[in-house]
């Protein structure tokens, strides 16, 4: 009899275990010579060495499962167990959310997007609200990271108020740039583990940060992404592209009918697009509102917002 202690580190140990420790019975009913006791991401397994081997063969490949999929089913883990066999994640399917759902292109812009991003080693993606440009490129950062291409992944925007001042918000200086984060935050927690998450930012694997802090760094072996950059100085953004390092990818976003800067102050998004157009290795992908995936309601939106603009530059108002 021997013992010995596995550690589900890089997954959620609720996801391995099942609701209610339904996974767990199973695996426990295919391995009935071995007494198996789980706690917190520990299971610890005494028993036989040869089953003991055999068990951690499997629990290896469930967990390889779970890095994919970010889910495991009971058919999944018969299909380790019993067969061998596991499943390869479909080509057209970047990574999966928390919940199992694969995020894939939904439009032939937001193809053209992944596609840009595989053949470049700099992608611009501009387009209206709602065409998935943020949460595709954050999740092609993820696959890299998962993939081990990329070390790290550095998400940045400009802290620029769209109509209210950094200095009225509660807090320190950290509390004040955060709500111009979030939207990062937030589409990294749909496609990672909470505690996973947490521990690659104390680590310093996956940063965010205000676009000011980008100044001296070069930035390598990694996937950069520069969000909302319409909102961005010609000055920011030439700095920013100018941290480029080896072995790095940018993708830099933004919309150009959210520009909060003062009237006087030409976005740097719209001088690189026009200086850097013709440049080999960037790519620029324009979506439109054909490849808004939120609620119909936001292509509505915006179709009526665009028809609003078009009769006021007609009427010269």
């Amino acid at each position: 009899m021997i013992e010995k202690h596995i550690v589900l580190e890089d997954i959620d140990p609720v996801v391995f275990y099942g609701v209610g420790n339904e996974h767990l019975q199973m695996i426990r009913s295919l391995f009935p010579k071995l007494r198996v006791v789980a706690r917190d991401n520990v299971i610890r397994v005494l028993g036989d060495e040869e089953q003991m081997a055999m068990f951690e063969e499997n629990v290896e490949a469930m967990r390889r499962h779970i890095l994919k999929f970010n889910a495991i089913k009971e058919e999944d883990i018969l299909d380790i167990v019993k067969g061998g066999r596991q499943k390869d994640v479909p080509e057209d399917v970047v990574v999966y959310t928390m919940s199992g759902r694969p995020i894939k292109a939904r439009s032939e812009n937001q193809q053209r997007l992944i596609e840009a991003y595989q053949q470049n080693d700099m992608v611009f993606a501009v387009g209206p609200a709602g065409t998935g440009k943020t949460y595709l490129s954050i999740a092609l950062a993820v696959k890299a990271l998962k993939d081990k291409t990329a070390k790290k992944i550095i998400l940045s925007r400009p802290a620029v108020e769209a109509g209210e001042k950094l200095g009225f918000l509660p807090g320190d200086m950290k509390d004040k740039i955060d709500p111009y984060l979030q939207p990062l935050y937030d589409a990294l927690e749909d496609m990672l583990p909470q505690v996973k998450l947490q521990d690659m930012m104390e680590k310093h694997i996956i940063q965010i940060a205000p676009l000011a802090f980008m100044r001296g760094r070069t930035l390598s072996d990694a996937v950069v992404i520069l969000d909302e950059a319409q909102n961005t100085t010609p000055a920011q953004i030439r700095m920013f592209l100018t941290r480029m390092g080896w072995n790095t990818k940018m993708v830099i976003t933004g919309d150009m009918t959210q520009i909060d800067l003062p009237r006087t102050q030409k976005s740097g998004l719209v001088e690189a697009l026009h200086i850097l157009n013709n440049v080999e290795g960037i790519g620029i992908v324009h979506l439109d509102r054909r490849d808004i995936v939120r609620h119909k309601l936001v292509t509505r939106i915006v179709n009526a917002y665009e028809k609003y603009d078009e009769s006021i530059n007609k009427d010269g108002l």
